[in-house]
């Protein structure tokens, strides 16, 4: 039976990955960081016999001792670094969480791999943020990096840190540079969940409207359960490398807004530019939507769009779930449908 070893288990990655690994005889450990209230995350939207299979280690991927204990402990045959601050925003307001857990915990995660574990397969979160101010359209393994955000940064520093010590070392280390994937998983403090709770609202009368950051950014969105199999084949493969893991479409935040009203029987119309746009309800003319300028970036990722051509070339790789059905299931989810 292969061990494996999950970073960041109670996000939306985490849960999806878990079931995965479950599903194919893996004994799945997870590194979940202490809090008051002793909280799982996602992981307890597991059914409990699922939830019982994994082992969970309290600690954090910023204390090396914890790290270094677990990995020289159990030797896992993989590790999925999933933990970061991954939260845009909150990079621009707290950069320094955001580079010790993302810079510090990776260099912990990939050290101890170096020192008590080298035969360990290692898959990093890597990420489209990378490309922030994009050089080329569309975005692939030899796009030009730009990061436009702290978060940005500290995951281009955690995959330059991979990459050398797969190199230096001779190590199986493998970067997987994944655009925007939601779920009904999706933490509350992302955008796409927010819509989705903002149209629902809006539509039971909870609220007159819901405010929004930049319309008009563009994101290649897929679905999470589809990129968590394009995780586990990257640590299969014959020799380590990095991968671009996208849907080769993207689609706007208004796009997205659209298509979660859609789900709920509403149509919008859209007036006035920039931040003085507003969504109406197109049967009544109410104002369902309006943009508020204090959620923009300070410095704003506009245009991102991926190529997975080698990923579907060398692992077979390609998304299934398409964006109308992931708002759907997003929304659906949210209404208790399913």
């Amino acid at each position: 039976m292969k061990t494996a070893l999950i970073t960041g288990i109670t996000g939306q990655d985490g849960y999806f990955l878990s079931k995965l690994l479950l599903s194919k005889g893996y004994e799945v450990h997870g590194l979940v960081r202490r809090n008051s209230q002793m909280s799982y995350g996602t992981l307890r939207s597991l059914d409990e016999e699922t939830f019982k299979k994994i082992k969970i280690h309290w600690g954090d991927v910023t204390d090396h001792t914890v790290v270094v204990k677990l990995i020289n402990d159990v030797k896992f045959d993989e590790i999925y670094h999933l933990a970061a601050q991954s939260f845009v925003a909150l990079s621009f307001t707290n950069p320094q969480v955001t580079y010790e857990t993302n810079i510090g915990g990776t260099l912990n995660v990939v050290n101890a791999v170096k020192e008590f574990s080298p035969k360990t397969r290692l898959y990093f979160a890597a990420t489209s943020e990378l490309y922030g101010k994009a050089q080329t359209k569309p975005q692939n393994e030899a796009t030009p990096f730009y990061p436009r955000s702290p978060y940005g940064v500290s995951k281009l520093a955690g995959f330059w840190t991979v990459k050398n010590y797969r190199e230096a070392y001779d190590l199986f280390m493998c970067s997987g540079i994944l655009f925007n994937h939601e779920s009904e998983m999706r933490g509350e403090e992302f955008v796409t969940k927010k819509i989705v709770k903002g149209a629902i609202d809006v539509s039971r009368g909870k609220r007159e409207f819901f405010e929004i950051g930049n319309l008009n950014a563009r994101r290649d969105w897929g679905y999470a359960d589809d990129y968590v199999e394009g995780m586990w084949t990257m640590l299969q493969q014959p020799a380590p490398d990095d991968f671009v893991l996208a849907t080769g479409e993207n689609h706007s935040i208004r796009d997205f807004v659209d298509m979660a009203f859609k789900r709920l029987k509403i149509e919008l119309s859209w007036e006035g530019e920039g931040v003085n746009e507003i969504g109406k309800n197109k049967a009544d003319g109410r104002v369902l939507v309006k943009v508020n300028p204090e959620f923009f970036r300070p410095s704003e990722v506009e245009d991102l769009i991926g190529d997975a051509s080698k990923a579907k070339s060398v692992l077979g790789w390609s998304s299934k779930v398409g964006f109308e059905e992931l708002v759907n299931k997003m929304v659906d989810y949210e209404l208790g449908a399913i």
